[in-house]
């Protein structure tokens, strides 16, 4: 069955891409610590917009994982994100992408923010946004900002490459645990059949993304897991990253992916956590939930956000502190289904 695009979806795709023109420097951005959605749908936009003869340049607050570097092979000169402030200053349009807030922009927020050019926004998540004006194209029903990125593409009739299908495939594989959560739905796999169709490799796909681990990523889930903490009387799940193990490791926050997968499998769970200490005093909490705990509302009063079922939230304090902040509050929503 061919993929049904709403013509409510088609008008606000096609509006969005009158904000394109053809010699423009479009800019896209995404989250501190992008990961295969937000890298996903940033390159295959590169590649649909340069197809356009628009500029198209990537310039994010923190670099690409390396991982995922395999997305930008035969793309010289496209990311910029060493030095991301000076790019975005000399855009004509700034697109953030899988993040509608631009706190999550970290060192780029206040660029972004005092620009003078629009700022569009393409977006998946329920979280409510803060950008400056510009262009949007946002559906919290999606699975993956790379669902929003192929719909734009068809809606518009722009001819998906193989590149740009391996990116958007990337994108919807990574943000539905390779189509195992609840956010997979019948369309997400028409699009993915659709990519697979012009003629990605998921095999080889799953050995870039999967397959080629350091040895201290795997070190890392160990000691993280000698951490793990359940309280099966509520189905509270959490593990702690041991403060310094990143660093003597030599891994990054994106060798932490999946990671907080792993207290969510434990029988009863219904919210799981992973705890880590971020830079100036702050700690990262992660935040998932079984059935019909709705963890984007749990993180929501600690400034946080994301979908129904994956959430997340930076707050100041020490690890101790954080912890017995969140773990009171989280024990209360899942007895009340509120937090104080």
């Amino acid at each position: 069955m061919v993929l049904q695009i709403s013509e409510t979806q088609r008008a606000d795709a096609r509006t969005f891409a009158e904000s394109l023109r053809p010699g423009q420097r479009v800019v896209l951005t995404t989250h501190v610590h992008p990961d295969g959605d937000g890298l996903g749908s940033e390159v295959a936009l590169v590649h649909l917009l340069r197809a356009r003869g628009i500029d198209a340049l990537i310039a994010n607050p923190t670099p690409t994982p390396p991982r995922f570097s395999f997305l930008l092979a035969g793309l010289d000169n496209v990311d910029h994100s060493r030095d991301a402030i000076k790019v975005l200053r000399q855009a004509d349009l700034i697109v953030v992408m899988d993040i509608a807030d631009v706190g999550r922009l970290g060192h780029l927020q206040e660029t972004v923010r005092t620009g003078t050019v629009p700022v569009g926004c393409i977006d998946h998540h329920t979280s409510p946004g803060a950008l400056p004006d510009g262009p949007r194209y946002v559906d919290p029903s999606a699975a993956a900002t790379g669902e929003l990125v192929y719909e734009m593409a068809r809606s518009n009739e722009w001819e998906l490459t193989r590149a740009s299908a391996r990116a958007l495939y990337v994108a919807i594989l990574t943000d539905t645990g390779g189509f195992r959560f609840s956010n997979t739905h019948p369309r997400t796999l028409r699009i993915a059949a659709d990519l697979l169709e012009i003629g990605v490799d998921p095999e080889a796909i799953y050995l870039d993304v999967y397959a080629n681990a350091s040895p201290g990523r795997h070190q890392l889930l160990a000691e993280t897991l000698e951490t793990l903490v359940v309280e099966p009387e509520i189905g509270l799940s959490w593990v702690t990253v041991p403060p310094g193990a990143m660093d003597r490791l030599g891994v990054s926050p994106d060798d932490l992916d999946g990671v907080v997968e792993f207290p969510r499998s434990i029988e009863g769970t219904r919210m799981a956590l992973l705890f880590r200490e971020m830079s100036q005093g702050r700690i990262k909490v992660s935040f998932r939930s079984v059935g019909d705990v709705d963890v984007a509302a749990f993180a929501r009063p600690f400034g946080g956000g994301g979908h129904v079922k994956a959430a997340g939230a930076a707050l100041e304090g020490s690890l101790p502190e954080v912890q017995h902040q969140i773990l009171d509050a989280a024990r209360e929503f899942l007895r009340n289904g509120s937090v104080r």
